[in-house]
């Protein structure tokens, strides 16, 4: 399967040498102490190895691949442990040779002076820049605008289309870990717990699995905080608790699921209505999602169905394609409805979000929240995307646009005191495109009130 990705990378690369870059360990506070490793995921997609500090050498005119980088001496050994020699790696990955990282700087300069191209995606680390800027004697601050577009495009080509292989990693990731701590953290919202107590639970959840987070888990009764990732409040009774959170499978491709959960198991008449719109929203977008469809238009079929819903509880006014269209509905949906999803969690955005998400027939827009969706361009099968519509009451800019009387012809502010403190629902599912639709991953975990309601108040009952 490796081969296989390199030889079609290598067969959209005519001429010069194609440098991949492993990442390098990631000090906490200082150099010894580390972050949990995690390897690029270009460098992951061709070769599978998880190893820091080396390189994937591929040679357009021969075709040859080389394995570049150190082998473990003592002192590694003595510290971390025995590891596969490179040879080892190499083998596994179906690569031919080996370099040391002399030989590869040497070969490197040989391209270079005889005025060959070496192709390179501009680095995210501070650490790659460093070493890349080194290696082919380019200064930190020209590395992003002299990497090759080229290859990023081709490196987006073929990771943007999942095969069968692929999602069956990512269900795995879904049915094993992510699924099973999301119903967790339902039964766990209970009044008297602590956002870390569920974190702590769900993390054990996935750390069974002999899996890790995809990304850092929100688990917040402040679900208005889009990226909230404190977990220090206490829940109480009646208040709504969001949680978005994913585990990644062993061979490193993300899950990501949120899932809104009324604490002690009961929604409220204000909850419920909100809920529903939301629920009805991500449907609507759903049902868009089909192969040659842009996924611009899954996001405005959801802020139009959010704003319908918003309109009917007397929220917003007005004709709801007039309301969408002057941006007014970004007061309570300010986020995309979604983005890709595979080996990163926002698969391949370090390559560039206008590469992924758009292209020349669908650009992005500049307006306040749908600048912050993700992807746009049309879908094709294979793809793999998150369905996220969400509906918050963010009481900062809730009061700054009221102070601006900012769309009064749409927003009706004078209603908005109900809604203080009300936090935001949020509700998100992955589904890849298929040649006659869409289909959701994984085992279906609990949205609708009743099933929510049910499992919270079961749990509440055996306590």
């Amino acid at each position: 399967m490796y081969q296989e990705r390199r030889r079609e990378l290598l067969r959209k690369i005519p001429s010069g040498l194609v440098l991949l870059a492993a990442n390098y360990p990631a000090p906490r506070n200082y150099a010894a102490a580390c972050y949990p490793f995690r390897q690029d995921s270009t460098f992951l997609y061709y070769t599978g190895i998880k190893r820091p500090a080396c390189y994937l050498v591929l040679d357009t005119q021969s075709g040859q691949e080389f394995l570049a980088g150190e082998e473990a001496g003592p002192e590694d050994i003595i510290w971390s442990g025995s590891t596969p020699g490179l040879a080892e790696l190499a083998e596994q990955a179906g690569i031919g040779h080996i370099l040391s990282l002399g030989d590869l700087q040497d070969t490197v300069r040989r391209v270079i002076q005889s005025g060959g191209t070496v192709h390179y995606l501009d680095p995210y680390s501070g650490e790659r820049k460093l070493r890349l800027s080194e290696m082919v004697d380019i200064p930190v601050a020209q590395l992003a605008s002299r990497a090759s577009q080229l290859l990023a495009q081709a490196v987006i080509e073929q990771r943007q289309i999942k095969t069968r292989e692929e999602l069956l990693e990512i269900e795995q990731a879904l049915n094993k870990a992510t699924g099973p701590m999301h119903r967790l953290a339902m039964q766990l919202a209970q009044p008297g717990r602590y956002e870390y107590e569920l974190v702590a639970a769900m993390q054990s959840r996935v750390a069974a699995q002999q899996m890790q987070w995809a990304y850092p888990p929100i688990c917040s009764i402040r679900g208005e905080v889009l990226h909230n990732e404190t977990h220090t409040n206490c829940l109480q009774e009646g208040q709504l608790l969001l949680v978005d959170a994913g585990a990644e499978s062993p061979l490193g491709y993300a899950s990501d699921i949120t899932r809104t959960t009324p604490v002690g198991g009961r929604f409220s008449m204000l909850q419920r209505e909100i809920y529903e719109i939301v629920l009805r929203a991500q449907q609507t977008a759903m049902e868009a999602i089909a192969p040659g469809i842009p996924f611009r238009d899954a996001h405005f079929r959801a802020a139009r169905a959010l704003t319908e819903g918003l309109i009917q509880l007397g929220l917003m006014k007005g004709s709801a394609d007039e309301a969408v269209g002057a941006g007014a509905h970004t007061l309570f949906f300010m986020h995309g409805i979604g983005h890709m999803m595979g080996l990163d969690v926002h698969d391949m955005e370090d390559l560039g979000t206008h590469r992924v998400g758009f292209d020349r027939e669908v650009q992005p827009v500049a307006q306040f929240g749908t600048a912050n969706l993700r992807l746009g361009k049309r879908l094709e099968t294979g793809y793999v995307v998150t369905v996220e519509p969400g509906i918050y009451f963010n009481p900062v800019l809730i009061n700054q646009w009221q102070a601006e009387r900012k769309w009064e012809a749409f927003i009706n502010y004078s209603k908005l005191s109900r809604y203080e403190g009300f936090g935001g629902i949020r509700i998100e599912d992955n589904v890849t495109v298929t040649p006659t639709g869409h289909k959701l991953l994984g085992h279906p975990i609990p949205k609708t009130i009743a099933d929510i309601e049910r499992m919270v108040q079961e749990a509440g009952e055996k306590k």
